[in-house]
């Protein structure tokens, strides 16, 4: 399994709509980062703050800059300490990943899915709670 490298198909996939806040994640928002809060309606996450229509995309999630006009997009958080739990845990399975197209996945982790899975786990473990 490689490492991360930013393509930012899970952001795109999932962060129109798909993606939920906790409500301690939206209270603490609310208190220590308004500019985060303000993407907040009725405690659903990503809606315009001026229109309070649902986004189609994550508003955090950025473009990175390019080293060279060919080399391939990558991208970023703009909240990524203080992104919502759903993306903290992602990915927390290999089918998910192949689903997704995740490029983290290589061949070899397509014939062994246990021991990707260890793999995905560890790598992992920093992002997930206790017992997950």
């Amino acid at each position: 399994m490689k490492e991360c490298n930013q393509c930012g198909k899970c952001c795109i996939k999932y962060g129109d709509g798909d993606l939920s806040a906790t409500q301690e994640e939206i209270d603490l928002w609310e208190i220590f980062n308004p500019d985060i809060f303000a993407f907040v309606k009725n405690e659903q996450i990503w809606h315009d703050p001026h229109t309070g229509e649902k986004l189609s995309r994550c508003p955090f999630l950025e473009l990175a800059p390019k080293a060279t006009p060919h080399e391939a997009d990558k991208y970023t958080c703009s909240i990524y300490l203080d992104r919502p739990e759903d993306c903290r845990h992602y990915p927390s399975l290999i089918s998910e990943m192949v689903r997704d197209e995740c490029e983290m996945i290589e061949v070899i982790d397509l014939e062994n899915y246990k021991k990707a899975q260890t793999k995905l786990d560890l790598i992992m473990q920093d992002s997930r709670p206790a017992g997950y």
